[in-house]
């Protein structure tokens, strides 16, 4: 009969073979990460680097030794978790140009209200990557019923105490706790905060999720209100001066389509002379439009959607990346609440399920009256692709507007345009007959064949509902813009933009119209936020100074607005500027700002808030 090992020999055998495992545990999470500052040939080089990227998942890996006493299936568990946080973020950065980052995991919390059905359709098509997946959890479930345990059952309470350790440091990460900051840091690894994908390439997906994390948790400046009173101060004659300005009669109702991913194709080489927009063009020369800086590409929709609602920058909340999920307030000051408090009735319009995005609940805190999503919408609402299509929308805005009471405002939102842009569309032939510039092949043709399918439905239903609401007998706004550029990266990258701007940096465009007419044709570039500004004056509306003032610098800030990848702008030299105007959108998200209007004499009388129940039911009793 075998005699077993002693004691002492086993303990180094397994002590051995731990750290074998650990080492070829970097090396294939550098592997596995692509990175090129965690590549394995960079192990002896810059060995920091590597070690902290791998760290996270050696903690991890400890934790699950600590449980199963199985080495390769504690240390294939973790690569299997990581090979999987990779690969979104690969597919993250194909479609948005933007690899994963911390707040991306509030994401989670979205699946069941739309955002399964929305996040699954940028899975990859091919076979390979499932199979993939389906060997690697056979080789788990292999591991699991075969691997002998490399440790043995006792001493548990070492096993206890290591795996313990390991759990705590793993959760004091995950937390952000500062402690952390002294190994993921600028100075010891790669971190550049503009830049998530180039940190991302030096430092490894893990450490970049780390640093931002510690960031982040950090990251709250407190506004300084000496500085926002200085440039109250400062600006006060030009702002007092846009509030003295004359208002109008009767209210207009105010109409505003915000068109996913909508943006003129003629600033893409190869169709400069190509008019795949002819309702833009000709209502661009009857009222005011111009490119428009967001501050987001391929998604984030949000993003845009909360700046034209409030008025407010996210260049000032770097805290915010998806607002919506992360804003706590239950009253958000903004456009709609300016519109309430001068009677108009409130209303939002959204073909998707009502929770995601938690729209349902910012809408309530924006000020919204209603909102009508999907289930609200007529059995036979048609569909193109894979989304609603925009005449679904422009048939439920024209069934909601009255010609009698309060005046109204309906903001918009389409979806038919929405990526992923390999769905195929309700007429292929239609698709099929749009030209495509040379240079384009392949998937990334038909993908913009799909996309060029579905803007053309948004610039027809644009045409539809203007002259729509030319026909009422009540004088109407009309706002129309696009949230941002769509994910379209290989035609991008192929065609280029006619100014020669990057696609990160290439502005959208939008809209204001008068559809009664009486407008001077006008151009400007304007960043997303200081677009209720422009409606409010447009509106006759001029009692709120905030607006005012974002109409007063709207000249020098709006180059500033970018997608976050974009390269950074040196519009300003002087950044006093821009921190002082931070101060002052920190405080008016905080409620705080009036209180430094008021020794300018710039503040209205106040008028008494009318409050209302939020319903997110139709009209129609339809429930959501």
């Amino acid at each position: 009969m075998a005699r077993s090992a002693p004691p002492r020999r086993r303990w180094h055998r397994s002590a051995v073979l731990l750290t074998l495992a650990a080492l070829g545990f970097v090396v294939l999470t550098g592997w596995l990460d692509g990175g090129a500052g965690v590549a394995p040939g960079r192990l002896l080089a810059q060995p920091l680097y590597p070690l902290a990227n791998a760290l996270p998942g050696l903690l991890l890996a400890g934790l699950l030794l600590a449980l199963t006493r199985r080495v390769l299936l504690s240390f294939g568990l973790v690569l299997a978790l990581q090979g999987l946080l990779v690969t979104v973020s690969r597919l993250k950065m194909q479609n948005l140009r933007m690899p994963l980052v911390p707040a991306d995991f509030d994401m989670l919390g979205q699946l069941r209200g739309g955002g399964a059905h929305l996040l699954l359709g940028y899975l990859p098509r091919g076979f390979w990557p499932y199979l993939a997946a389906l060997a690697a959890l056979g080789m788990i479930v292999a591991l699991w019923r075969r691997e002998p345990p490399l440790l043995t059952p006792r001493p548990r309470l070492a096993r206890l105490l290591a795996g313990g350790a390991c759990a705590l440091a793993l959760v004091s990460l995950i937390a952000g706790l500062p402690l952390w900051g002294a190994l993921y840091n600028g100075h010891r690894l790669w971190l550049e905060p503009w830049s998530a994908s180039g940190t991302v390439e030096h430092s490894g997906l893990q450490s970049a999720l780390v640093m931002y994390r510690l960031q982040d948790a950090t990251r709250r400046p407190k506004p300084d209100p000496r500085a926002a009173a200085a440039l109250i101060g400062e600006t006060s004659p030009a702002v007092r001066e846009r509030l003295q300005q004359a208002g109008v009669g009767e209210r207009p109702d105010i109409v505003v389509v915000q068109s996913e991913s909508f943006f003129d194709p003629a600033i893409l080489r190869g169709y400069a002379g190509t008019d795949l927009t002819p309702n833009l063009h000709r209502l661009a020369a009857q009222g005011a439009s111009g490119p428009l800086r967001v501050p987001t590409f391929g998604g984030g929709t949000i993003r845009t959607e909360f700046e034209v609602l409030t008025g407010l920058s996210l260049r000032y909340f770097d805290e915010l990346k998806f607002p919506y999920l992360q804003m706590r307030a239950k009253v958000v000051p903004g456009l709609v609440r300016s519109l309430r408090a001068h009677g108009y009735e409130t209303l939002a319009i959204h073909g998707n399920d009502p929770g995601f995005w938690n729209r349902s609940q910012a809408f309530r805190a924006l000020g919204f009256d209603r909102f009508v999503a999907q289930s609200a919408f007529p059995a036979d609402a048609p569909y193109d692709g894979k989304y609603m299509a925009d005449r679904a929308m422009t048939d439920q805005i024209l069934d909601e507007l009255k010609d009698s009471g309060p005046p109204q405002f309906v903001f918009a939102i389409s979806l038919e345009a929405h990526g992923p842009y390999d769905v195929e569309p309700a007429d292929p032939a239609e698709r099929d007959a749009i030209p495509v510039p040379p240079g384009v092949t392949g998937k990334a043709r038909r993908e913009l064949q799909n996309y060029l399918y579905h803007i053309r439905h948004a610039d027809q239903e644009l045409g539809r509902l203007a002259e729509a609401l030319a026909a009422r007998e009540r004088p109407t706004l009309l706002l129309f813009y696009g949230d941002h550029l769509p994910g379209l990266t290989d035609s991008f990258r192929a065609l280029g933009f006619v100014d020669g701007r990057d696609m990160l940096s290439e502005p959208g465009t939008w809209l204001l119209l008068d559809t009664h007419g009486g407008d001077r044709p006008a151009r400007e570039e304007l960043a997303a936020w200081m677009l209720p500004g422009r409606v409010l004056a447009a509106a006759g509306i001029h009692d709120e100074p905030y607006f005012a003032l974002t109409q007063v610098l709207a000249p020098q800030l709006t180059p500033l607005t970018r997608a976050p990848e974009a390269p950074p702008v040196d519009a300003l030299r002087d950044r006093t500027l821009d921190r002082a105007m931070a101060s002052v959108a920190r405080l008016r998200l905080d409620g705080k700002l009036d209180r430094l209007f008021a020794p300018q004499g710039l503040l209205a009388p106040p008028r008494p808030p009318r409050t209302g129940p939020f319903e997110d039911t139709p009209m129609r009793g339809v429930s959501q």
